[in-house]
């Protein structure tokens, strides 16, 4: 019968049975049910539902706790935190804490060695399903192997019940991220704080915090007494015609041009400020056909990157920073200095924020002082998160050490976080611009990257393949998914080059690869004949083993996706989830080429042999990429 066998996806090609490589089937929904609310997989411990109802746990994180356990049972009298590492050389996981523990053992008084430490730490390891049998290495390291129970137990798990975030305390996230300014076009240097607040207020609500994304948009202030005063010069009846100002970039270059040239025209702009500021309602409606311009224009580039944002720009706190200004004064927080009042932060090496200018007017410092006011008291906000450059950093030093002299914030109930990033430059190493000097606008930048996402998916033959609503559907997923995932998978505190060439290559740590191991598992469940709920069942009530060396790399890594989500909460940068996703592309691509799930004849089609365990790890390793992509705001597709 297996005389000519053509293997694909496997590790041998003959003739005459195709053996199909992996295969994944959409997850059906199904509610779990069992005696005493206990879910049982075979050949592993039972464990109740209601654990994993409200969130997967961290391997580590249990690590930890195990660890703990020994700890106290060994050394009573001595605390010391469990460091557990991933990976290690010679396991899954390795403990390293039995060398700080002999040293604070030694400075008590008691000379024990790191191994024999290591030894009696293994020897007080309580019961568990989780771990193998331990051994120690060099310098009382002790290396730890999951065992396959476990193993199996936790795949059957993110099968059975999808791919759920870890336990985590539930918060109130304001996430301050994008923020362009009114009359002027979104360019490439919005791009960083657009993608990784995005990605960054998806993380947090995957893990269930309650998020309020807010667009901070410069609407407020000096400049727009130039393009009100303009405005009312070059469309005087803007009131009964339809404003034609589409390219506001080119209004407000003309304004700024008479602003800075025009000595009456800037005495106007100042009146006009005064007027906006005062509620005139002419002045008023003028501002408020410009920002709603400028709102369609944004929100174009929102809607193509699938960016949902509620906007509240500096024009809203305004009302409220009269109040604020007089509490600071009535708590002598203020100094009058050159016409200006300035508040100084408690460290000395932080610049003071300017909180009244001479003319009387407010400031940026002024708008974000009132923001976080806001976000604190009327948010009732837990943690509050900004995401702008790297340039801004002093500046929210100083905005925080202020808040905190002035006893609006209290460290100790709410954590504040600048999610600073670097910038943008081009493959000349210089900051990212067009061949004449001017800063790339961001629909010019989305537009290339359409383009040369088709040339290449038409480059590798994909329209004789594809119709023309998955050709489209390819084309978008690719030049978008490239875009964000270029910039996450650096790590943000640095600059980055922005190649299209690099970004949209096949091979390596890029989206086009992942996005494509992705596809190749999900194109081949067309080919194979097993129905869902048979491997619903099978996830339920079969001795599942995994044995095969690449099935239980790939099984082992997948398992590992919890303990990168939590890390990224605690530093809040991105990049080790791209590395994550790309490690686990690399073992299913492994898996593929030496591992086949299903067995059909060439020649009439029926299927011989299904593997079921390894159709069960396609699922999961599709299920987990899926997630990998929606918190990096990318969306896959079944075909490319």
């Amino acid at each position: 019968m297996f005389k000519k066998l053509v293997l694909i996806g496997g590790a041998a090609i003959c003739t005459g049975t195709v053996l199909w490589g992996v295969t994944k089937y959409r997850k059906a929904k199904t509610t779990l049910k069992g005696e005493n609310n206990v879910l049982y997989i075979k050949n592993s411990k039972p464990r109740p539902v209601s654990e994993t109802v409200e969130g997967q746990f961290s391997i580590i994180g249990e690590l930890k706790n195990i660890f703990k356990k020994s700890l106290i049972k060994s050394y009573p009298n001595f605390n010391i935190k469990m460091v557990i590492s991933s990976p290690s050389k010679s396991g899954d996981y390795q403990c390293n804490s039995a060398m700080g523990l002999s040293k604070i053992l030694k400075e008590s008084g008691t000379k024990v060695s790191p191994a024999e430490v290591a030894k009696t730490l293994i020897k007080n390891i309580p019961a568990n399903s989780i771990i193998e049998p331990l051994s120690t290495g060099d310098h009382g390291f002790i290396n730890i192997t999951l065992s396959q129970k476990f193993v199996v137990s936790q795949i059957a798990s993110m099968f059975l019940e999808g791919v759920r975030p870890p336990k985590v305390d539930k918060k109130r996230v304001v996430i301050d991220f994008s923020s362009p300014n009114i009359a002027k076009e979104m360019h490439v240097g919005h791009l960083r704080s657009t993608i990784i607040g995005d990605s960054l207020a998806r993380l947090l609500e995957y893990l269930g915090h309650d998020v309020v994304r807010l667009n901070h948009v410069g609407d407020w202030g000096t400049q727009f007494g130039m393009l009100l005063a303009h405005l009312n010069d070059k469309y005087p009846d803007y009131l009964n015609n339809p404003l034609p100002i589409g390219d506001l970039q080119a209004f407000y270059k003309e304004s700024k041009k008479r602003f800075d040239e025009d000595a009456e025209f800037k005495k106007r702009a100042y009146a006009a400020v005064v007027e906006l500021q005062a509620h005139n309602p002419d002045q008023t409606k003028r501002w408020q056909l410009i920002c709603d311009t400028s709102r369609k224009e944004f929100q174009k580039i929102y809607d193509r990157l699938d960016i949902k944002l509620t906007e509240r720009g500096e024009s809203f706190y305004q009302d409220s920073m009269t109040k604020i200004i007089e509490d600071l004064k009535q708590k002598n927080l203020l100094v009058y200095e050159e016409g200006r009042y300035v508040m100084f932060p408690q460290k000395e090496n932080l610049n003071p924020l300017t909180v009244v200018k001479s003319h009387g007017g407010y400031t940026y410092d002024t708008s974000d002082i009132a923001a976080l006011c806001h976000r604190l008291e009327v948010e009732k906000a837990d943690w509050i998160i900004y995401v702008t450059d790297l340039g801004q950093s002093s500046h929210f030093e100083s905005l925080f050490d202020c808040m905190e002299r002035a006893g609006y914030i209290d460290k100790n109930r709410v954590r504040i976080d600048h999610v600073g990033f670097g910038v943008v430059l081009g493959e000349n190493k210089k900051r990212l611009k067009t061949r004449s000097g001017d800063t790339i606008r961001l629909v010019d930048l989305l537009d290339e990257g359409i383009k040369k996402s088709l040339d290449k998916l038409i480059k590798k033959n994909r329209e004789r393949i594809l119709s023309p609503e998955e050709l489209e559907q390819a084309k978008t997923s690719v030049a978008y998914g490239c875009i964000k995932y270029a910039d996450l998978s650096n790590n943000r505190k640095g600059d980055y080059v922005f190649s299209f060439d690099k970004m949209l290559a096949d091979e390596g740590n890029t989206a086009v690869y992942i996005l494509y191991q992705y596809t190749r598992a999900k194109s081949i469940a067309r080919l194979a004949n097993v129905e869902p709920n048979q491997l619903l069942n099978y996830a339920k009530n079969e001795d599942i083993k995994i044995e095969h060396p690449n099935e239980i790399k790939l099984a082992k890594e997948i398992l590992k996706f919890h303990d990168v989500i939590q890390k990224i909460t605690e530093d809040l940068v991105l990049h080790p989830l791209c590395e994550y996703l790309h490690k686990i592309a690399t073992a299913f691509s492994e898996f593929y080429d030496s591992c086949y799930c299903v067995e059909k004849d060439r020649k009439t089609g029926e299927v011989i042999k299904v593997y079921m365990h390894r159709l069960l790890l396609c699922e999961v390793t599709a299920n987990i990429l899926a997630k990998g992509f929606d918190i990096l705001g990318i969306k896959p597709v079944n075909r490319m």
